[in-house]
Order: C-alpha cells, then sequence, then structure tokens
C-alpha cells in the first residue's frame, strides 16, 4: 500500500495549504468565502471537500520526478547552527543526502530513505 509522502492542496483561489505532521490542522479561508481544511500529514488525509480544491497529496508510488520535487527535509544546516528550513530532496546536495542515510536512519520513516536513496540513484542515472 502507497504511503504518504507530501500532504498538500491547493485551494480556488491558489493558497496551498500543507499538514506536515498528524493533527496538524491547517485552515484556510478561501476568496470563494469558504472554509478549507487539512489535516493528518503523513499518516492519513482528512480535508474539506467542496469539490473546487486540488489535492496535491504525494505518494510513494508516484513517479520520483513529482516526489523528489514536492517532498522536503527539515535542517538547522551542516553544523547546526542554522535556524530550521525546510528544503526539497531536489535541492538537497548529494553530501546532504549521504550524511542523512548515514546518520538519521534511525529516526527517519523507511519511505522517506527510500525516497533519498532513489535521489541519488536518480542522479546517477541522469
Amino acid at each position: 500500500m502507497a504511503e504518504i509522502l507530501c500532504s498538500k492542496m491547493r485551494t480556488p483561489d491558489g493558497t496551498i495549504l500543507e499538514s506536515k505532521h498528524r493533527h496538524d490542522y491547517v485552515t484556510h479561508m478561501d476568496a470563494n468565502g469558504k472554509k478549507y481544511i487539512l489535516d493528518g500529514g503523513l499518516d492519513y488525509v482528512r480535508c474539506s471537500a467542496h469539490g473546487e480544491e486540488e489535492m496535491l497529496t504525494i505518494y510513494t508510488d508516484h513517479p520520483h520526478e513529482l516526489i523528489r520535487a514536492a517532498v522536503k527535509w527539515g535542517t538547522f544546516g551542516k553544523q547546526s547552527d542554522q535556524p530550521y528550513k525546510r528544503i526539497k530532496i531536489a535541492d538537497m546536495t548529494d553530501e546532504h543526502l549521504q550524511a542523512c542515510l548515514g546518520t538519521q536512519k534511525a529516526t527517519m520513516r523507511p519511505a522517506l530513505h527510500k525516497v533519498m536513496q532513489d535521489e541519488l540513484e536518480y542522479r546517477n542515472e541522469n
């Protein structure tokens, strides 16, 4: 069964909602006057259903080209001395990917570990 790697929704006015983790309930009052919600992060998807929203959720069975452009990794920088930021897998250096694979495996979701491995293979092939 496919796992969620990135949970996002685009509302009619173009606002992107992203639920980053379980119980990360995000809302937006759209220009059309309707309230849009997204919840569940990487564990489940719970969302509003007005019919005008576009689901942008990325799963493990999507093509790697979509995955690498959407899935992000959180970092405090190489020396852990920078403000926290989330960067796309596609924007990580090879060294950063290899460091994460080598040092974060115990705490990293297996699906994300595979995404990082796939990214290194993707770069070698392209």
